[in-house]
């Protein structure tokens, strides 16, 4: 062999290396954003879960209790109109001056009542009221601790840091810790932050409302988009002409997928609420709203699903003497069913996320009651999270983790939820 031919296999050669070396570099590179994603996706996930887990329990304090008549401020033998209300505020500040006598300051006595939520009270009418044989006896029952003596308790309080640097004082922490001792503290399951609505008080408060109003925004929005998105879907690509007409129309409807989702809450406070006088704050507008912000994606997604059908399917259909209609119906639908399926689940999986149009329908208002139909006020999860965020109270930064986590439990089952339909109808 020539030199020519030597120093043409030696270019050959070192040419091939350079690429295998850039080839591996970017492998490398790849690997090294997915690692990268995957650490930041678990950073967030572990912060989330470590502030959340907190919440899902409760703090309770044992206290003894006399609920005598006079205590009460009650008849002994009150009607239950009297027993509600009876002065149980006052017997449970009694009762914490009675365990610890040494409390004498008007300070001191404020900080001591500070231990025991003022939702103890209402609870505590409830036993009375369920049991009113317990007036005039003792008892030692538990109450509900409040946030700040619940942060103690579960330890995210350091007693040796500042003073001025924590809510939780020194003569508080002196307390808890002799109940502690004592045996008179106590943890259990948080259930009240699935049964309770909102409140101005962490320990109190709950997702219930934000749950129901999120649910029936939900199927607002599912009965609005779906049915008009897959329609719409199927005209454009199987029925409409192809004109500038359906060329302007399919440029909008990717344009408005792209279009900030706040502007579609001004849409819905100018035109649903000023115009057409619908309720504010009420799951029937955000559903609406939301609507109209998921549709563009539903029918991106159902149109790309019908497109993947095979035309081998309409030809033959349309060959056996099948209309237009039934070809696409009875056999184009059922094939593209599965990604219209999953496109609609991951559009409402991102309009359960939205916070920003809902916003501006008014649905951040403070709500303790559940909605019982579209029309009522009401919140939604994300909208929840938004307020306890604002909220400077430890309690609430526990309760805005463990918010996010039922919230990202719903999307995770919303989209496991895509992939087994998705699934369940490609085998069919």
């Amino acid at each position: 062999m020539s030199n020519e031919t030597y120093k043409n296999t030696a270019l050959i050669q070192a040419s091939l290396k350079k690429r295998y070396a850039r080839e591996k570099r970017f492998q490398w590179m790849g690997r090294f954003a997915v690692f990268l994603g995957f650490l930041f996706l678990f950073i967030l996930l572990f912060d989330i879960v470590g502030k959340g887990l907190p919440a899902f329990t409760q703090q309770y304090l044992l206290i003894d209790l006399d609920l005598s008549a006079d205590a009460l401020d009650v008849a002994p033998d009150a009607d239950a109109e009297a027993l509600s209300r009876a002065n149980y505020a006052g017997v449970i500040k009694s009762s914490l001056r009675d365990m610890f006598p040494e409390v004498k300051s008007r300070s001191d006595k404020r900080m001591l009542y500070r231990l025991v939520s003022v939702g103890a009270e209402y609870e505590l009418r409830d036993r009375v009221m369920a049991d009113p044989a317990l007036v005039g006896t003792r008892q030692s029952l538990w109450l509900l601790a409040h946030s700040e003596a619940a942060s103690y308790l579960k330890g995210q309080v350091d007693p040796n840091s500042p003073e001025a640097e924590r809510r939780v004082k020194d003569a508080q922490i002196t307390w808890l810790d002799q109940l502690h001792a004592d045996e008179r503290t106590k943890s259990g399951f948080n259930t009240q932050f699935f049964t309770a609505g909102d409140s101005r008080e962490p320990e109190l408060a709950g997702i219930r409302v934000a749950l129901y109003g999120s649910f029936l925004t939900l199927a607002v929005t599912f009965l609005l988009a779906f049915p008009i998105g897959v329609c719409a879907a199927v005209y454009l690509e199987e029925f409409a002409p192809t004109n500038r007409l359906t060329d302007l129309i399919e440029i909008n409807i990717n344009n408005l997928a792209a279009v900030p989702s706040i502007v579609f809450g001004l849409l819905g406070l100018a035109v649903f609420i000023n115009f057409f006088e619908f309720p504010r704050s009420a799951p029937l507008v955000g559903g609406i709203v939301l609507a109209l912000m998921t549709l563009p994606t539903i029918i991106i997604t159902s149109r790309a699903a019908i497109q993947s059908v095979s035309p081998s399917i309409r030809e033959a259909a349309l060959g056996v003497g099948a209309s237009k209609l039934q070809a696409v119906f009875h056999h184009v639908l059922p094939v593209a069913m599965p990604g219209i399926l999953t496109g609609s689940i991951i559009g409402m999986a991102q309009a359960l996320g939205e916070t920003a149009p809902l916003l501006m329908i008014g649905m951040v208002a403070f709500i303790m009651d559940a909605p019982a139909g579209v029309t009522d006020p009401a919140t939604v999860l994300p909208v929840q999270v938004f307020l306890w965020a604002d909220s400077p109270e430890r309690g609430f930064t526990e309760k805005t983790s463990a918010a996010i986590m039922v919230l990202m439990g719903f999307l995770i089952m919303m989209n496991a939820l895509a992939i087994y339909l998705r699934k369940r109808f490609e085998l069919k």
